[in-house]
């Protein structure tokens, strides 16, 4: 049954969510987890042509946030963060130029969800003044209306980042809808979308993980893939453990499998090489505040460069791409207007 599932995602036929169950279930280091993966990195190099992706992101500020997102730092309740930082206007622009320079293929600007949108917005000119006219622009931030969604797209954005998480709604104060209709917001003011089945956790059940890499297609994204849950010391969603490498490999294959060919981009986070074997094609460098971090400027701790996501990729035998985001872009799908339910 499993080779025929392959089969069929291989010819570009849209699997159903027995199908992807059936996936998800596979026992790791088995031959149809082999199967699974090797499968999912031959669609991965169909998708992107060949050629993987390094985005960076930098994080704007640092604030306890009323949102409540159990697996992030940033979260009022999880008492990570008892004082707002910000970065100045200086300090983002050197450190967004320095990824430019360093080679990333987009650069994302994320914020918490309490940030000024005005602020932002303001931000985001001074960033994009700064930059190559060419180097692509994608917001991370909170919900926002179709009149903000229009605004990010006149300041310099090509797209957004946003993705219904695992355990919306019971793990965050943030509902389903909410988070569904900022992403149809976003594609009616000409925004490509990014997203992800994530924050993984091992507590979460087949069920949960159809839904949401379901829910990941139906967004017609630049990219799906799956990203683990880094635990926050001392939370709640701590105790639950942590995903392996390993079985975020698989799971992340699942996804590829489970998305058509026209969306190019499969992404992993954290960097791993075993993730990009498995065909993830998009990692992330970051700077700045970090959801997933304690301390307050990432780059001192998790956060990755552009050249170590560049050595994890070309260690696992991709070809990186030089010069401005595809998946944005080219090689983006056509979206068409949605209604979420």
């Amino acid at each position: 049954m499993i080779k025929e599932i392959i089969t069929k995602a291989q010819s570009d036929l849209i699997l159903d969510a027995s199908e992807i169950a059936e996936l998800f279930k596979i026992t790791l280091f088995s031959e149809e987890s082999a199967l699974i993966q090797a499968a999912a990195r031959k669609i991965a190099e169909q998708a992107c042509q060949g050629r993987a992706e390094v985005h960076a992101q930098i994080g704007l500020n640092i604030a306890p946030c009323p949102n409540n997102c159990k697996f992030c730092s940033f979260a009022a309740c999880n008492g990570v963060f008892s004082e707002a930082v910000e970065l100045s206007a200086l300090e983002v622009i050197s450190r967004t130029q320095q990824f430019e320079q360093d080679g990333a293929d987009a650069i994302f600007i994320m914020a918490t969800a309490d940030y000024a949108f005005s602020k932002f917005l303001d931000m985001s000119r001074q960033i994009k003044q700064a930059l190559k006219s060419e180097t692509i622009l994608i917001a991370n931030v909170g919900d926002f209306s179709l009149d903000q969604a229009k605004q990010l797209k006149d300041v310099g954005y090509t797209g957004i980042y946003h993705a219904l998480r695992l355990g919306e709604g019971r793990d965050t104060q943030i509902s389903p809808e909410k988070r569904l209709a900022t992403i149809n917001t976003a594609h009616q003011a000409g925004l490509s979308v990014g997203t992800c089945l994530e924050p993984v956790g091992p507590e979460h059940t087949v069920e949960e993980l159809v839904e949401k890499t379901m829910v990941t297609r139906d967004i017609t994204p630049a990219y799906s893939g799956a990203a683990r849950r880094i635990p926050i010391p001392n939370t709640d969603l701590a105790q639950k453990g942590i995903c392996s490498e390993a079985r975020m490999a698989h799971i992340l294959a699942v996804v590829r499998l489970a998305l058509p060919v026209s969306i190019p981009g499969n992404c992993t986070h954290e960097p791993s090489i075993i993730g990009a074997a498995a065909g993830a094609c998009l990692l992330w460098a970051e700077a700045g505040s970090n959801p997933r971090d304690t301390q307050e400027n990432t780059e001192e701790k998790r956060g990755m460069t552009v050249q170590e996501c560049r050595r994890v990729l070309e260690e696992a035998e991709w070809k990186v791409l030089d010069g401005p985001s595809r998946f944005y872009t080219d090689l983006a799908p056509q979206n068409e207007e949605k209604v979420y339910v």
